[in-house]
């Protein structure tokens, strides 16, 4: 078997693993699985480190679970927060359920056959059945409080931040600890794998193999880092709120332009982390872009890789050319391709008017659209000394004060882009 940790250490994709950990991996196709919490009824791309770590394990040659936690998410996890999460219904449940399966299936084939084929399991499965009795003599025997206690997740808690532990939340570890053995059980799964936040339910799950599976029973931890971007905040996350994997939630051109944004030192270290590229392919990249870091070279690079994994190849191509609207030589028929929400996005922060679509439709002469019916222009004056001046495009295009506006100017039969200049736009929507 080729060595799996030894490249996600040089890809900054490892934190910490238990011993032997390395060696199975080493050893035989080992079936190993990772857990999302049906927090959301999608993923946003503070999962993409899991996700990933999923890949590479197939890629390795090895078995990738996915687990969605019908059963986790009715308690919520308390690792890294400081107060209870509120707790959802089972509709609502369903449906996060749902998402995250659809979600999931886009990066791992669940339809495939053989060996390695991935495959994804609903923990809500095997615990709905479960009475509250039988756990508490299966499970809850199996484990002692001092050692649950002792869990950074429980300490933190206990010690002032926030307003305790409910006994809920505090059964959470046990319920995580019992996946694993159910799919140690059934599935001969002998590793879960994580974020850093989750080495104490991890190891718990280790812990509960071991004491219920007999006595050769053995099972694996291992965890990757908590991304934070070069400032030290926190990764995933823009001004306008998370970056999700689903472009309902946020489109294409916006989750383009995340990855296209990111600092030169953040560049180098994600495009080894969110990404498939080699290691001689990365590095030749990273020099490439510290000879000349104003043509950007790791940051296209590392979007266009992530855009197409995330979405497609025929995705990344309509964010290049929305991006190259806004920064580059676009014309009218590249407006015109535009869907709304794209067009808007692009344009976010632009000044707006609205006119009558009516108005539109009959014409309108290009001194009026300027001043009376938008207020782009100060006066009538202005709009033709700017006209005079040949600074005024309609979608891109010099106009002269004969022109008028019209129907066919609109794009997605709702917008006109007005522009003085190079950088002053303004958006007239029809209504």
């Amino acid at each position: 078997m080729k060595n799996l940790v030894e490249e996600l250490k040089w890809r900054g994709l490892y934190h910490d693993s238990m011993p032997g950990t390395e060696e199975q991996l080493l050893k035989e196709a080992t079936t190993a699985y990772i857990g999302f919490d049906p927090t959301a009824d999608s993923l946003h791309i503070g999962s993409m480190v899991q996700i990933i770590l999923l890949v590479h394990l197939k890629n390795f040659g090895h078995q990738p679970i996915a687990l969605v936690g019908g059963a986790t998410g009715m308690i919520g996890d308390p690792s890294g927060k400081s107060d209870e999460r509120n707790l959802l219904n089972e509709e609502t449940l369903a449906k996060n359920v749902a998402g995250i399966k659809s979600v999931l299936s886009r990066f791992l084939d669940f339809g495939t056959e053989g060996k390695n084929a991935p495959f994804m399991v609903n923990n809500y499965d095997w615990m709905k059945e479960f009475s509250f009795i039988d756990f508490a003599r299966e499970v809850g025997k199996r484990i002692t409080v001092n050692y649950m206690m002792a869990k950074d997740s429980v300490k933190k808690r206990f010690s002032g931040e926030g307003e305790g532990m409910s006994f809920t939340e505090f059964t959470y570890q046990l319920i995580q600890g019992y996946d694993f053995y159910h799919l140690y059980k059934n599935y001969n799964c002998l590793l879960q794998m994580g974020g850093s936040d989750q080495w104490g339910n991890i190891t718990t799950g280790t812990e509960l193999v071991r004491r219920m599976g007999g006595e050769n029973a053995k099972a694996y931890a291992l965890t990757t880092p908590l991304i934070t971007k070069a400032d030290g905040s926190k990764f995933g996350k823009s001004e306008g709120g998370n970056i999700w994997l689903d472009a309902d939630k946020t489109s294409v051109y916006k989750f383009y332009q995340f990855w296209v944004n990111t600092t030169d030192v953040d560049a180098e270290k994600y495009i080894k982390i969110f990404t498939f590229l080699d290691k001689d392919t990365i590095e030749t990249l990273i020099e490439e872009h510290r000879q000349a870091p104003h043509l950007r070279i790791l940051q296209k690079k590392l979007a266009e890789e992530i855009t197409v994994f995330v979405h497609s190849r025929e995705e990344l191509e309509k964010a290049i050319q929305a991006s190259n609207i806004l920064f580059g030589n676009a014309t009218s028929e590249d407006l015109k391709q535009l869907d709304g929400a794209t067009f808007l996005e692009v344009f976010d922060g632009v000044p707006q008017a609205e006119v009558a679509k009516g108005d539109v439709e009959n014409g309108i002469d290009i001194v009026s659209l300027l001043n009376e019916k938008t207020g782009f222009l100060k006066s009538n004056g202005e709009a033709r000394r700017a006209l005079s001046e040949n600074s005024i495009s309609v979608n891109r295009e010099k106009v002269t004060e004969e022109s008028q506006v019209s129907s066919k100017d609109l794009i997605n039969g709702q917008f006109i882009l007005l522009q003085r200049g190079k950088k002053n736009y303004f958006v007239v929507r029809a209504v």
